[in-house]
């Protein structure tokens, strides 16, 4: 993000260096040739060739050392000034160019401390040595502009450089946070896909186990009802492999024309749930109380996995006959709660297992939350409070 002749400044180092030192050196002479008229005229050539030589070669080192190249072609300037000659731009050359150095590679501070003591450096000899006393404001104005021009520009090339390199540091943090942000979504996008996928497993599973085993149970003695049993178990695993294959897809790309989704899961489906569980024994019973509110498809889908793990759990874990959802909607938000009436001490620990853990997560995913725990009566209660109209993260 530079400009061409910058761009070629450092690509070309030395090329450019030995240039600006030639064309300085050249010009020195043509700078000790003017005079202000009436003046006597300086025959002091060689000494002003070799300020010209001593200021001009100490060039080849202002990108390394700009602070001692100032103070030389300083020096040199300063002796010029004492010979009698006027300062020129093509005098005070090697100082200008070192100035604009030190402005473009030091700070603000610095640039001025140099430049106020060239001044003073360059001024003082002019006026107290100067043998051709050559007009007072050529000696103090004139130095004074032309040395400034250079201090100015060069802070102008500095700030500039420092407001391209800020703008670029800006366009790579948001680079890095716009990666961060992605790797955050798809780190999210995983989670709810495993707890989909787990609470669709551990679901089916479970139920094909209890009904399986319900079959297996009753092929001596009511041989008439296994068939239904079984009829109910294909279901579970066609059920099972539906909901699977939907939440696979998920992982497909977008273009993919063999990736249709089945619609997601509500409490709309809940007594297609109750129904299955029926054939595994156990009996739900689903109350609601208050006015029916219209969820969120995310609140929604929440709600019908929460019910189905907890209820999931009581097949695996309580020795349970019955067990009873209830559904109170109220003006900003509902309550569920699922409790059974089986074995307390077969039923899991509070806050143990992936199955709670996972309800936990889902109900903070939308704003809400959910407790589980033993009751004091006997069995396993599972409530859950979820807002009616979450707020938009």
């Amino acid at each position: 993000m530079s400009i061409p002749w910058q761009r070629y400044d450092d690509e070309h180092v030395r090329v450019v260096d030995t240039m600006a030192a030639a064309l300085l050196f050249a010009a020195f002479p043509f700078g000790s040739e003017i005079q202000v008229p009436g003046t006597h005229h300086s025959d002091r050539v060689m000494p002003t060739l070799a300020l010209a030589a001593v200021s001009c070669g100490a060039l080849f080192w202002h990108r390394r050392h700009p602070r001692t190249v100032v103070a030389v072609t300083a020096l040199g300037a300063a002796g010029a000034g004492a010979l009698g000659h006027l300062l020129t731009p093509l005098m005070l050359g090697p100082v200008m160019l070192a100035l604009f150095r030190l402005a473009v590679s030091t700070d603000r501070r610095t640039t001025r401390t140099f430049f106020l003591a060239t001044l003073v450096l360059v001024v003082v000899p002019a006026f107290a040595v100067d043998p051709n006393d050559n007009p007072w404001p050529l000696k103090t104005l004139g130095p004074a502009a032309w040395l400034l021009l250079p201090v100015a520009t060069g802070s102008t090339v500095r700030m500039k450089g420092a407001y391209l390199q800020a703008v670029q540091a800006r366009a790579e943090y948001a680079e890095r946070s716009r990666e961060e942000e992605a790797r955050h979504r798809v780190a999210d996008e995983r989670m709810r896909i495993a707890r989909e996928l787990h609470d669709v497993v551990a679901h089916h599973l479970a139920l094909a186990n209890a009904q399986a085993g319900t079959a297996a149970h009753l092929a001596r003695t009511h041989p008439e009802q296994v068939q239904k049993i079984l009829t109910d178990l294909a279901g579970t695993t066609s059920s099972a492999l539906r909901e699977m294959k939907a939440t696979v897809g998920l992982l497909r790309q977008k273009d993919d024309p063999d990736a249709p989704l089945a619609p997601t899961p509500g409490l709309g489906q809940l007594g297609e749930l109750t129904e299955a569980l029926q054939s595994t024994g156990l009996t739900v019973q689903v109350s609601t109380e208050g006015v029916p509110r219209p969820l969120t498809p995310g609140v929604d889908l929440t709600a019908y996995r929460i019910v189905q793990e907890a209820l999931t759990n009581v097949t695996k874990h309580a020795a349970a006959r019955a067990a009873y959802v209830r559904l109170r909607y109220g003006d900003d938000h509902m309550t569920i709660t699922v409790t059974d009436d089986g074995n307390a001490t077969a039923s899991p620990a509070p806050g143990s297992g992936f199955g709670l853990i996972g309800m936990r997560e889902r109900a903070h995913s939308v704003g809400g939350a959910l407790q589980a725990g033993h009751r004091l009566e006997g069995g396993f209660e599972v409530t859950t409070r979820l807002p009616l109209y979450p707020a938009t993260p």
